[in-house]
């Protein structure tokens, strides 16, 4: 696919998905007139990355962690190469588990406001 509607498909817009691959976090293919065109994994690629982003990943963490991110099994851990910044993954996985579990608690809060709400008939 084309960089608009890998845009398209993931709500970024093309200037930053050229510069994710300025940062060397997102590997496009170049076809022969040299246009950017994408595989599917890309998709699922740059919405990973978005993710990251809203955690509180630098892009340079992010072009660390990817390739450790790469398979879904946890098999690549191990092939992964040492990251450079480890207090800042910890630091970085503290505030997404903070972040957890204040979603979680504002989610419980909300489903009993919600069940008190049903059982008094409203």
């Amino acid at each position: 696919m084309k960089i608009g509607e890998l845009a398209a498909r993931t709500g970024v817009t093309p200037r930053l998905l050229r510069y994710y691959e300025e940062v060397g976090i997102l590997h496009p293919f170049r076809s022969g007139n040299g246009y950017r065109t994408y595989g599917e994994p890309a998709v699922e690629r740059v919405l990973q990355i978005r993710e990251l982003l809203e955690a509180g990943f630098t892009t340079e963490m992010i072009r660390e962690v990817l390739p450790c991110l790469a398979d879904s099994d946890q098999r690549a851990i191990s092939d992964c190469p040492v990251v450079a910044d480890l207090d800042g993954l910890r630091h970085q996985l503290g505030s997404i588990e903070r972040r957890i579990d204040t979603l979680q608690r504002n989610r419980q809060a909300i489903k009993a406001y919600l069940r008190a709400w049903e059982d008094a008939g409203a």
